[in-house]
């Protein structure tokens, strides 16, 4: 750790904040790859990192029979923030069912577990490995509206049937990702229903200011994920035009503080919102060694209370 980072008197006590990592930190995007760190390795080196809380990860990857999963994290001392699922809504009523079917294991999962909060990820409009064009990367009038309905009704049934409040993460290579799409997003939405996962690394790799989306849309954010983008190699990316899964192959998502934005001022907003919220690590590393994640895992964990969390 740097002097600049050291700890200090003034360093802000950021007791909001409660920080955690996930398996997308081990290099983890899918429920099964021999390219990714084992289940078991990953909760005992995310315990050993110093990390309290983690996310499910791709639903499968770690084991999906509560009782066996609660023992698993609860003897090495962790417990489960949120579970993660991907929609495609803006495609209409016509994908409600399959999709439903999905959320519904999932959130049941987090339910179990002792979690409160649903993930959202809307689907990408390229092939993430190809960058063959699934979809046109902007929504006509008519696909906004189902986007912003169907997310309305997800976060109802949700709530519901699990008793958990989604919030929709804007990502790369889909059509939740600039700052005009965000807003957007927000503006067509119910704030009682629908809120935000903030990902600093995503909104930063589409252009977006993650303080101005907290202080404009502070009521909105109501889960945040920390990354950080190399800018330098996110310049290439832009220029080549690469889809998101090489990029992130390139290392365009970095170690913090390497990379942008600062932390330390987002965690600071986010602390100035005065609510309770989880900052979950999410640096994509896909694919990995599986030496590599443990050490970075330690070093983000200790700047992190360097910054007060």
């Amino acid at each position: 750790m740097s002097a600049a980072h050291s700890p200090s008197p003034a360093t802000p006590v950021l007791d909001r904040i409660r920080v955690g990592s996930a398996p997308d930190s081990w290099g983890v995007w899918f429920a099964e790859d021999p390219a990714q760190t084992p289940w078991r390795r990953f909760l005992d080196e995310v315990a050993e990192a110093g990390y309290e809380w983690i996310e499910l990860g791709p639903y499968g990857y770690l084991p999906t029979d509560p009782g066996r999963l609660r023992e698993e994290v609860a003897r090495r001392g962790l417990n489960v923030s949120a579970g993660t699922v991907f929609t495609a809504l803006h495609r209409g009523p016509a994908v409600w069912d399959e999709t439903w079917e999905q959320v519904s294991r999932v959130a049941a999962l987090t339910r179990a577990m002792g979690a409160e909060h649903l993930v959202v990820i809307p689907s990408f409009w390229r092939d993430d490995r190809t960058a063959e064009l699934i979809e046109e990367p902007e929504l006509t009038a008519g696909q906004w509206h189902h986007l912003a309905s169907g997310m309305e009704r997800l976060a109802r049934e949700v709530r519901d049937t699990f008793g958990l409040g989604i919030a929709v993460h804007p990502h790369a290579d889909t059509h939740i990702d600039t700052e005009a799409h965000v807003a957007r997003f927000l503006d067509a939405t119910d704030p009682g229903l629908v809120n935000l996962c903030l990902d600093t690394g995503h909104y930063a790799y589409c252009g977006g200011d993650s303080v101005k989306l907290i202080e404009t849309y502070g009521e909105r954010i109501g889960y945040l994920h920390l990354k950080q983008v190399d800018p330098d190699i996110l310049a290439d990316v832009v220029r080549d035009g690469t889809p998101f899964g090489p990029a992130v192959g390139r290392g365009v998502m970095c170690e913090p503080p390497r990379g942008v934005p600062e932390l330390e001022p987002v965690l600071a907003a986010a602390q100035g919102l005065g609510v309770d919220l989880f900052a979950i690590v999410e640096q994509d590393m896909y694919p990995c060694p599986p030496e590599q994640p443990l050490p970075i895992a330690r070093r983000t964990r200790a700047f992190l209370r360097s910054c007060g969390a």
